[in-house]
C-alpha cells in the first residue's frame, strides 16, 4: 500500500456532477444551450463595436473588450464540462490541468480587474462630463485596457506555481467540472498550506480589492447623480450604470464565494456554473441588448445584412 501511495498522478478525472447522474442529459442541453447563446450574444457585441460609427465611444470600446474576454472565459471550461456530462472524456492529463487552471484564474482576475476600469471610465462620464473625451481618448483606451490583462496573468501565476510544486500522489479524482485552485489542494499529498495563502493573497488582490474599488466609484457617482435636478438627467446617468452594477455584483457575489475560502467546499463547484455558464449568457442581454443605441445599431446591422441578401 506505501508504494501505491508514493507513486506519482500523471492524469486526473474530473468528477463534474457524478451525484446527480439522471440528470446529467438535462444539465448537457442546458449548458450547451448557454453555450451557444454566450457565442452568439457576444460576438454580435464584438462585431456591433468594431462595425457602428455610433458605438465608438470608451464605454462600448470596453464592452467589446469584455465580451472578448468572456468568450474566452467560457471556452476555457464549458467544452470539457460538456464532455463529462455526456461522459465521452473525464480524463485530463496533469499539464492540461494545470494550463487549464492557470489560463482560467487568469482570465478570470482579467474580468475583476476590468469590470473595476468600467467602473472608472462611468465615474468620468458622470463626474466629469465636460472633460471626458478628452481624457478617454483613443490611446489612453488602449492603455488602460492592458492594464487589466497584465494584471490577471501576473498574480494567477503566483497560487499556480505553488498549487504546481504540491506533491500528488493519490487519489486522482478532482470534484468538480474543471482544474481549479482548491479542488486540485485538497488532493495534495502535502501541506497545502502555502498555495492556500497564496491563493487567498490572489483573491484579495484579484477580487476583494476590485469590488471595493467599484463600491468606492459607485459611493462618489451616487452622490454626484443626486445632485442632477431633472428627473431626465438622473435616469439616463443611472441607466449607464445599472447593466454594470448588476453583472459586477452577481460575479463578484458568487466569486469571493468560492475563492475567499482555500479549502472550498462540496458547493463550490454549482456556485461555478454561475460565474462559469450563467452570468456569461446573460451578460449580453444585461450590458448591451437593452441598451438602446446596441439596439439601434443592431437594427442597423439587420438592415445591412438584409440589403446584402437581397443584391
Amino acid at each position: 500500500m506505501q508504494a501505491v501511495n508514493n507513486l506519482t498522478v500523471n492524469k486526473f478525472i474530473l468528477l463534474g456532477f457524478y451525484n446527480i447522474h439522471k440528470y446529467q442529459n438535462v444539465l448537457f442541453c442546458a449548458v450547451l444551450l448557454a453555450y451557444i447563446i454566450c457565442m452568439i450574444g457576444n460576438f454580435t457585441i464584438i462585431i456591433l463595436v468594431r462595425t457602428e460609427t455610433c458605438l465608438r465611444s470608451p464605454m462600448y470600446f470596453f464592452i467589446g473588450i469584455f465580451s472578448t474576454l468572456e468568450v474566452m472565459f467560457v471556452s476555457v471550461t464549458v467544452p470539457k464540462l460538456l464532455a463529462i456530462l455526456i461522459q465521452t472524456k473525464r480524463t485530463i492529463s496533469v499539464s492540461e490541468c494545470f494550463t487549464q487552471m492557470y489560463t482560467f484564474n487568469a482570465l478570470g482576475e482579467t474580468e475583476c480587474f476590468l469590470l473595476a476600469l468600467m467602473v472608472f471610465d462611468r465615474f468620468l462620464a458622470i463626474n466629469n462630463p465636460l472633460h471626458y473625451f478628452a481624457i478617454m481618448n483613443s490611446k489612453y483606451c488602449y492603455k488602460l485596457a492592458v492594464f487589466p490583462w497584465l494584471f490577471g496573468f501576473i498574480v494567477s501565476v503566483f497560487p499556480t506555481i505553488f498549487t504546481m510544486l504540491l506533491d500528488f500522489c493519490g487519489p486522482n479524482e478532482i470534484n468538480h467540472f474543471f482544474c481549479d485552485l482548491a479542488p486540485l489542494q485538497n488532493l495534495a499529498c502535502s501541506d497545502p498550506f502555502v498555495s492556500n495563502v497564496a491563493t487567498s493573497v490572489a483573491t484579495v488582490i484579484s477580487i476583494v480589492l476590485p469590488f471595493f474599488t467599484i463600491i468606492g466609484f459607485y459611493f462618489h457617482i451616487i452622490r454626484t447623480v443626486l445632485k442632477i435636478k431633472t428627473k431626465k438627467g438622473k435616469k439616463k446617468a443611472f441607466s449607464t450604470c445599472s447593466s454594470h452594477l448588476i453583472v459586477a455584483s452577481i460575479f463578484y457575489g458568487s466569486a469571493i464565494i468560492v475563492y475567499i475560502r482555500p479549502k472550498g467546499s462540496h458547493y463550490d463547484k454549482f456556485l461555478a456554473l454561475m460565474y462559469t455558464v450563467v452570468i456569461p449568457m446573460l451578460n449580453p442581454f444585461i450590458y448591451a441588448f437593452r441598451n438602446r443605441e446596441v439596439k439601434n445599431a443592431l437594427r442597423n446591422l439587420s438592415r445591412q445584412l438584409h440589403r446584402c441578401s437581397q443584391s
